[in-house]
């Protein structure tokens, strides 16, 4: 099964952060939803940090604001990850530049489309 974290997970089904969440959960993949404020995001355990995520997940798809990505780089970087996507708006040239220094699979692309579904039909 494939697995993802979404930084950024949100309880407002109108936020890109719950879209995701019931995006990658309708096609099959274990979501870890990080939010340090909730504890469910659409029915599923949120953690309050990655660290805290059970396993390495294969995929992290980020909604923060750059300077909050740019200050959880080096715990992406610790937990490890096959790709990191930055959905845009979470993107600067300071946290592409931090990631490319810590040696992290960059993606800048919205993680919902890739899967092949249209974030507006959530």
């Amino acid at each position: 099964m494939k697995t993802i974290a979404i930084l950024g997970a949100s309880t407002d089904p109108r936020k890109y952060g719950n879209k995701a969440v019931r995006a990658f959960s309708q096609q099959g993949y274990r979501v870890y939803p990080v939010n340090p404020k909730e504890a469910l995001v659409e029915g599923l355990p949120a953690y309050k940090s990655l660290a805290e995520v059970p396993e390495r997940p294969q995929m992290i798809s980020v909604y923060l604001p750059p300077p909050v990505v740019l200050k959880t780089l080096p715990e992406i970087a610790e937990k490890g990850c096959d790709e990191l996507w930055l959905n845009p708006g979470t993107e600067s040239e300071e946290v592409l530049a931090e990631a490319e220094r810590l040696g992290l699979n960059v993606i800048q692309a919205c993680s919902i489309v890739a899967v092949g579904l249209t974030p507006s039909a959530f």
